[in-house]
C-alpha cells in the first residue's frame, strides 16, 4: 500500500514538473509575441538613411533658398527649415549638393530622405516622389539687360531663354507655343541659376526665367540687370520624399506644420525675403555657390535658426 501511494505521489509530482514546465513554454512564447509585436511597431515608425541623421538633396545654387556661404557651409531658406524639422525629429542633418536633376533623383534611389530645393509639385514629380504641404510660394520671374527690347512675356517668343535644367521654369518655357511655352529650340539649360546669368552678362542668351527670389538676388549681384514687372509662374514649393515613405511624410509633414503654427517658417524666409523689401541679410552668392556633386557641412545651416 506504501508503495502504491508512493507511486501515486511521484506521478503527482511528475505532472506538477510537467505542468509547470509547460506553463514556462507558454510565458516564453508569450514574451516572444511581445518582442516581435514591439519590432513591427518600429519598424512602422520612420527610419532615415543614415540612423539619426536627416539626409537632405539640394542644388546649393539657388539662392537665397540654397547657398553656400564663404566657408564653404550650405545655407539659406531651406538649409534652415531642413534643420529646424530634423531638431524638431530629435535628428542631425547632413545637406548633400549636386545638380538639381541629381537632387530630385536623390530619395528615390536611397542617397538621401528629402529633396529641398525650391521643388514645385507637379504631376511628373509626383509620379516617383510625394510631397509635404507647402511651406513657401514661388513666383517665376525674367530677368533681362537694362534697356532690353524685352518688355513682356509675349516679347519672350523667338528669344533664346536661359533657365535652371530641370526646373520648373524650364519645363514652362521649352514646352510647345500652344500649350503657353517657347518651344524647346529656344531654350537653354543651365546646370543652375547663376550659369544661366553669367551667360546672359556674356550674351548667350537673351533672358533668364528663374524664381522671384532668386533673381531678385541675382539681379542685386549683376549690376546692368533688372526683371520684368510681370511675373511668368505662380507655385508652391514643398519637401519631396520618396514615392510611400509614408512614416517619413507623415514625421515631416508634422514638424513642418508645428514650424509654420509657430512662425519659425515665416521668420526664416523674412530673414531672407525681408517683407519691408529691404535688402536680405543672405550669404553672398559666391562662385562657390557653383559647385555641384559635393557634399555639404551642415553647421552653417543649423545657425541662426529661429527657435
Amino acid at each position: 500500500m506504501k508503495k502504491f501511494l508512493s507511486v501515486l505521489m511521484a506521478g503527482a509530482m511528475l505532472f506538477g514538473v510537467l505542468t509547470l514546465a509547460g506553463c514556462g513554454d507558454t510565458t516564453t512564447d508569450t514574451g516572444e509575441d511581445t518582442t516581435t509585436t514591439e519590432d513591427t511597431t518600429t519598424t512602422a515608425e520612420f527610419t532615415t538613411v543614415t540612423e539619426g541623421v536627416l539626409t537632405m538633396s539640394t542644388n546649393a545654387a539657388f539662392p537665397p533658398y540654397e547657398m553656400t556661404d564663404d566657408s564653404g557651409n550650405i545655407v539659406g531658406i531651406d538649409a534652415e527649415i531642413a534643420a529646424a524639422i530634423a531638431e524638431k525629429l530629435g535628428l542631425e542633418l547632413e545637406i548633400l549638393d549636386m545638380d538639381f536633376d541629381g537632387a530630385l533623383a536623390a530619395p528615390q534611389s536611397g542617397k538621401s530622405d528629402i529633396v529641398m530645393a525650391g521643388v514645385t509639385v507637379n504631376e511628373e514629380r509626383q509620379l516617383v516622389l510625394d510631397f509635404t504641404e507647402t511651406y513657401a510660394n514661388g513666383v517665376q520671374k525674367v530677368i533681362v539687360p537694362e534697356g532690353s527690347d524685352i518688355t513682356s512675356i509675349e516679347d519672350m517668343q523667338g528669344k533664346k531663354i536661359g533657365t535652371q535644367r530641370g526646373t520648373t521654369g524650364y519645363l514652362y518655357c521649352s514646352d510647345t507655343v500652344e500649350n503657353g511655352g517657347f518651344g524647346e529650340e529656344n531654350v537653354v539649360a543651365y546646370d543652375d541659376a547663376i550659369a544661366a546669368t553669367q551667360a546672359l552678362n556674356n550674351g548667350q542668351v537673351d533672358c533668364v526665367v528663374i524664381d522671384s527670389a532668386v533673381a531678385d538676388n541675382l539681379v542685386a549681384t549683376n549690376p546692368g540687370l533688372t526683371t520684368l514687372d510681370t511675373e511668368y509662374t505662380n507655385e508652391d514649393y514643398a519637401i519631396g520624399v520618396a514615392k510611400g515613405n509614408t512614416a517619413l511624410l507623415d514625421a515631416i509633414n508634422a514638424a513642418l506644420q508645428e514650424l509654420i503654427d509657430d512662425g519659425t517658417v515665416q521668420s526664416i524666409i523674412d530673414k531672407y525675403i525681408p517683407s519691408d523689401g529691404a535688402e536680405a541679410d543672405t550669404a553672398g552668392a559666391t562662385d562657390e555657390a557653383g559647385a555641384t556633386d559635393e557634399a555639404g557641412a551642415t553647421d552653417g545651416a543649423e545657425a541662426d535658426t529661429a527657435a
